[in-house]
């Protein structure tokens, strides 16, 4: 070697960088690695399973690692490779190391490894090799230098004495001084992590031995066990192996690029697949894992076994190289992990089926994919049949849970192929990698269409199924079409269409399932009592007690068109008794119950004639509401025997009249409930009603019985909600038709009403006590006059005809109010001027009625004195109020028409602070006392030069923006109001 390097000096800087790339690269940090590998070979070439033992030796400068290992001794051949590069003595044997660059991977611990062996040893040196080296001719020693010392450590060795032999029981050992700054504790944890691994990479491995810094020894031993499992203690972890191994990999041609391996690395090949088991023998599945060579590579996998396989392996033992043998190798491991499957009982086998996702290598994505065409020619899944399938051959329901045997066992003949409860628990993605068919729960209603089974059997079904889509948003539509066995023995589609009679024996031949068989209702169709089960009830199945059956469907369609069925000959006497027959069955029925189901009105019904008519076209006999409507109402009477038959409450549940009938939509749209003067309300409204509750019919009352319809109206609290509707349409429409004692409800007052009384007349006392309970409220609502409030145009034309009546005799109180009301009614927009013509005659403050042409509109309170009380009109003071007021009257402001001067002096300036009266009544009234001054006279007298010329002597006066006055507190109160 030494002449080698001095005659080539660039085979010595090969050499160092050689040995100097296996260290920094493929092998750093495998030095346990591939001593056990060289223990492993020893032990195959002894014939006898080996073990290791791994111990720390201190010393005074330098603690010694030592690996000692059963099996054959080192030898010559072994000596020689172990000097050389990429050289194995292993070269025609199927032996894990048999590269010749492993050994390197101790020079990460020490730079001065020994062996020694039962037939003698060797020593490897760093500094003996340096000294060597340096004494060398040339460049070799000029290079050393460049490489700071450092030369190639495992070319040169030298003969290590035999005084200090292997420890007893082992054949030979590794002694490694570790570097300075090495643990070697740190060096033992990682024998002792690693242990369990190798024993089940190296079969010819059986024990590891770790000694730790306190002499005690951990004893890491793998037992193999006729069923193809390995247990590695301590733990005990145990694991299920399938191994198969061959040869033939040489082709294309042989070794070299076209056939995927190196001349050196030409063995047969062999395949391992473990996976670890639990304690009761069920496979624990690995998350992530890499190819074992057999030792640990960077080929990191995903597979949930673990794969030992001689693959061709890059120099560095890290890669894999691709080509043909690798290929092959593929497809002898997915055929292993074939086998590996099937070795596993039925119901754990799934665990071993590769999940989805992105692969984690190159050689991950290969060896699953041929993995999954592997078990995909086999016959592996179970079913609940008994029957191993193909995965394309699978069937899974498609549930939010897995499906409990309770369902899938009912289903084993209905469904080919559906697999063993143990199967569908995998997840859905990893089923559907395989090529399992998923089964929806629709697709499964619609395999159920043509099974012809007992009712029982089918309840056996529901009631599996049920927990199975507990809580599934989807499951009332997917399972929308799933078959329901029939009391007449078919078979129907879709729980929806179907009635479920609880307590109702299910020979056809009982009364109630007799009545609708005479009916012939198709669309009604009762399930069999054996196989009613709550399942149906929330997939749509209708729990039909009388009000349930009476709102199916059918019912509803049945008599929708039962008038026009009549009319072309159809006998409906069985649809009205079931429909009235029901409802007297379901207990408490009223108004209500029309409310909520308005069809019924329809219901075909014959009259006193034999006729038939809607429920609500007809009223009973001896009605409430008889006598009330004029004589040409539209309305028949209920024939006698139907009358006599049924409850009278029975009857006006479906609309037949016996007082007034109440409509009532919680979410109306448009006019369309067939009220009188419907559309007109509607308009009228501000916004449309967000709840129509109203009275019908009331366009049908006599003029002359509107007393006696009020009472009815008002001691039925049905009609409470209607008449107490802000807005409502019922009191719109009797404020504006109905009548009493001939005149309509605005013209009357309350008899409460008092203050109204000069305007107003008292509604007559016979009215009142005819009109009965709540007479006031309702009184007041239909617009009998509580107060004189100004609602609409009409409410002010009214009053102002009343307020210029000269037979009206309203007080001045009642009059201004009347006028503040009317300015009130403007300035809120309850009433438009321009839609009311002026009125011709005014109300004057004395209470007089004079022509509108000759009356002011006072409009400041202390030109009072100068009009007369015949004249002028007043309501309101305000500046808003009064504008208005003209507007309304079309009247001259008094402001407008007045014009004087004070003739009567400049009087005596005063603060009003300074006047005792003043200050008394600002603070009774609450008012600050007015900045400035105002004029006192003794005798205050205006000229007026408007309408006329003449004098007058007045208590307050404003003049140039001063008052003027002869009493101070009416000085005030003229200040204060403008």
């Amino acid at each position: 070697m030494l002449a080698a390097w001095a005659n080539s000096p660039t085979r010595f800087r090969e050499d160092a960088n050689a040995e100097e790339d296996l260290l920094l690269g493929g092998y750093a940090d495998r030095w346990l690695v591939e001593l056990a590998q060289n223990a492993a070979d020893a032990a195959q070439r002894a014939g006898t399973p080996g073990r290791l033992v791994v111990r720390v030796v201190p010393g005074q400068a330098q603690s010694e690692l030592r690996v000692a290992n059963t099996g054959a001794p080192l030898d010559t051949p072994g000596v020689s490779a172990l000097a050389s590069l990429r050289a194995s003595s292993k070269r025609d044997t199927d032996s894990v190391g048999r590269f010749g660059v492993g050994f390197a991977a101790v020079l990460g611990v020490t730079s001065e490894p020994r062996i020694v062996s039962t037939g003698g040893g060797v020593v490897f040196s760093t500094a003996r090799t340096a000294e060597e080296v340096a004494a060398l001719p040339g460049a070799p020693a000029d290079e050393l230098r460049r490489r700071g010392g450092r030369p190639p450590v495992l070319r040169l060795c030298w003969p290590l004495s035999s005084d200090d032999p292997p420890p007893r029981g082992y054949q030979t050992e590794v002694r490694l001084p570790v570097h300075a700054g090495t643990d070697p504790g740190e060096l033992l944890a990682t024998a002792e992590s690693s242990a369990a691994d190798l024993l089940l990479a190296l079969p010819w491995l059986a024990e590891i031995t770790v000694v730790g810094a306190d002499g005690d020894a951990v004893v890491h031993r793998r037992t193999d066990h006729p069923d193809g499992t390995v247990t590695l203690e301590p733990g005990p972890a145990r694991w299920l192996l399938v191994r198969r191994a061959g040869g033939g990999l040489q082709r294309n041609g042989g070794p070299g690029p076209a056939g995927g391996r190196a001349v050196e690395d030409r063995s047969d090949w062999t395949v391992c697949w473990a996976v670890p088991l639990d304690a009761a023998g069920r496979p624990r599945p690995l998350d992530e894992d890499v190819l074992h060579a057999p030792t640990p590579s960077d080929e990191r996998l995903s597979l949930p076994a673990r794969l030992l396989a001689s693959m061709p392996m890059q120099p560095s033992r890290r890669r894999i190289r691709t080509g043909p043998d690798t290929d092959a190798v593929l497809l002898e491991a997915a055929a292993g992990y074939r086998e590996l499957v099937l070795a596993l009982p039925p119901a754990d086998r799934i665990a071993l089926a590769p999940r989805p996702g992105f692969p984690r290598s190159e050689l991950d994505s290969a060896l699953r994919e041929a993995i999954t065409s592997a078990l995909a020619d086999t016959a592996w899944l179970p079913t609940v049949a008994g029957k191993d399938v193909r995965p394309s051959d699978g069937v899974v329901l498609e549930l939010p849970v897995p499906a409990a045997p309770e369902l899938t066992a009912p289903l084993a003949d209905v469904v080919p192929g559906l697999l063993a409860d143990s199967v569908t628990g995998a997840p859905r993605a990893v089923l559907a990698e395989l090529g399992v068919t998923s089964l929806s729960l629709a697709g499964l209603a619609d395999r159920l269409a043509e099974v012809r089974r007992p009712a029982k059997w089918w309840h056996q079904l529901y009631a599996a199924l049920a927990p199975a889509v507990d809580g599934l948003p989807t499951a009332r539509e997917e399972l929308a079409a799933l078959p329901v066995p029939l009391v007449d023995g078919r078979t129907v589609t879709g729980p929806r269409t179907a009635v479920a009679l609880p307590g109702v024996a299910s020979s056809p031949g009982s009364g109630l399932i007799s009545a609708l068989t005479e009916l012939r209702l198709p669309a009604l169709r009762i399930v069999h009592p054996d196989a009613a089960h709550p399942l149906l009830y929330r997939l749509g199945t209708a729990e039909a007690g009388p009000a349930e059956l009476l709102d199916h469907p059918s019912v509803a369609e049945a008599v929708d068109r039962s008038v026009a069925d009549s009319e072309d000959g159809m006998d409906t006497a069985a649809l009205a008794q079931l429909v009235l027959g029901l409802l007297g069955e379901m207990g408490e029925i009223g108004p209500e119950t029309l409310a909520a189901r308005p069809w019924l009105a329809g219901l075909a019904l014959a009259d006193i004639d034999g006729e038939p008519c809607r429920a609500d076209e007809l009223m009973v006999p001896n009605a409430v509401l008889a006598p009330l409507l004029v004589a040409d109402a539209p309305v028949g009477v209920l024939a006698a025997e139907l009358a006599e038959a049924y409850p009278r409450r029975v009857l006006t549940s479906v609309g037949v009249l016996d007082s007034f009938a109440l409509v009532v939509d919680e979410q109306p749209t448009e006019p369309d409930h067939e009220l009188a003067d419907e559309e007109l309300w509607w308009d009228a409204t501000e916004q449309p009603p967000a709840e129509l509750v109203a009275v019908r019919d009331l366009d049908l009352v006599d003029d002359e019985a509107w007393p006696a319809a009020l009472a009815v109206l008002a001691g039925d609290p049905v009609y409470r909600p209607a008449l107490r509707a802000a807005g409502g349409y019922t009191t719109w429409w009797l404020a504006r038709h109905a009548r009493l004692a001939g005149r309509p409800p605005r013209h009357w007052r309350l008899p409460s009403a008092t203050a109204l009384a000069g305007l107003f007349d008292e509604l007559p006392a016979e009215v009142r006590a005819a009109a009965g309970a709540m007479a006031d409220e309702l009184l007041a609502a239909i617009g009998v006059r509580a107060d004189a409030a100004v609602r609409d145009n009409a409410d002010a034309a009214d009053l102002l005809t009343r307020l210029g009546d000269p037979a009206r005799t309203p007080d001045a109180a009642l009059t201004w109010a009347a006028y503040a009301e009317l300015a009130d009614a403007v300035l809120e927009g309850r009433i438009d001027p321009d839609e009311l013509d002026p009125p011709e005659r005014a109300r004057a403050m004395d209470g007089s009625v004079l022509d509108a042409g000759r009356a002011v509109l006072l409009d400041r309170a202390w030109l009072a004195p100068v009009l007369t009380e015949a004249e002028t009109v007043a309501g309101r003071l305000d500046a808003e109020g009064i504008d208005a007021l003209a507007e309304l009257l079309d009247l001259p402001l008094a402001s407008e028409v007045i014009v004087g001067q004070v003739v009567s002096g400049a009087g005596r300036e005063c603060r009003w602070a300074a006047l005792p009266e003043v200050v008394a009544a600002c603070a009774a009234i609450g008012e600050p006392v007015p900045e400035g001054t105002l004029w006192l006279h003794e005798r205050l007298t205006v000229e007026l030069t408007r309408p006329e010329t003449r004098r007058l002597d007045v208590p307050v006066w404003r003049q140039g923006g001063c008052w003027h006055a002869t009493d101070p507190v009416r000085a005030l109160l003229a200040a204060l109001t403008g």
